[in-house]
């Protein structure tokens, strides 16, 4: 059986999901690290939205994060990360669902792509005016309805599932532009996001996002060869980024 492949950051919430995924239920894989930004022309064809992540799987390929999750749950069933209960496994890819849009449009599209991706990428200013109001509005709106639906303590449905392995994905990406859940004001889903963080899976892939963080696009490969990455031998990267729709 050939191994899956996975194009996207390690830094992109939505490859945080599918990695912890593979991870889980042990499955084989190599990563071409890229981001969206520099996918070539080729990549282009293998997603045409230009979003990651991508899996390749024995030449089949798929797009979007949440289709890749629920392919891998239907091909790997063990361990089970969706809830068996019908009811509790719709409201689970619900917050999935929440986590990909409403959630990510405050932490990533307003927060983290203007303080790291507009910034550092592109070389093009900061939009203050953004950064407040998805500090001031959009995430705290997020984090209201969110604790509403947190449990007491442990995982929203009793064992790890999508819906924890989602929201927690994006607080970490948010985490690299110092962004921190106010425990007093959303207890819940602060120590949520805390208890989900802390397992090894998302400890493991830690590692990987650590050895990266704040490096050029150009040198993160080689980082992460480093440390021993399971890297893809060849890349879809270039060296020139480009704007383009990137949410997965």
């Amino acid at each position: 059986m050939s191994r899956l492949k996975i194009i996207g950051n390690y830094l992109s919430p939505y490859v945080r999901k599918v990695l912890v995924c593979l991870e889980l239920k042990g499955i084989d894989y190599e990563i071409d690290p890229i981001a969206p930004f520099v996918g070539d022309d080729h990549f282009t064809r293998l997603s045409p939205l230009r979003r990651i992540p991508v899996l390749i799987d024995d030449g089949f390929v798929l797009n979007d994060s949440s289709v890749i999750c629920q392919y891998l749950e239907d091909s790997y069933p063990a361990p089970a990360l969706y809830p068996r209960d019908i009811n509790d496994r719709a409201l689970a890819r619900w917050l999935e669902e929440y986590a990909d849009t409403r959630l990510a449009d405050g932490l990533i599209w307003r927060l983290f792509y203007q303080l790291a991706i507009q910034r550092h990428i592109f070389g093009e200013a900061t939009d203050e005016a953004v950064v407040k109001q998805a500090r001031e509005v959009e995430i705290p709106a997020a984090l209201d309805y969110l604790e509403n639906q947190m449990p007491d303590d442990g995982f929203l449905f009793r064992t790890l599932s999508i819906a924890d392995i989602s929201i927690a994905s994006f607080f970490r990406t948010a985490s690299f532009v110092r962004y921190t859940i106010d425990a007093t004001r959303w207890p819940r889903t602060a120590a949520l996001v805390e208890l989900v963080q802390s397992q090894p899976v998302f400890q493991k892939l830690a590692r990987y996002e650590d050895c990266m963080l704040r490096l050029p696009l150009a040198e993160q490969r080689a980082a992460l060869n480093t440390i021993g990455a399971p890297l893809s031998v060849d890349t879809y990267g270039t060296s020139t980024p480009r704007h383009g729709v990137s949410r997965g």
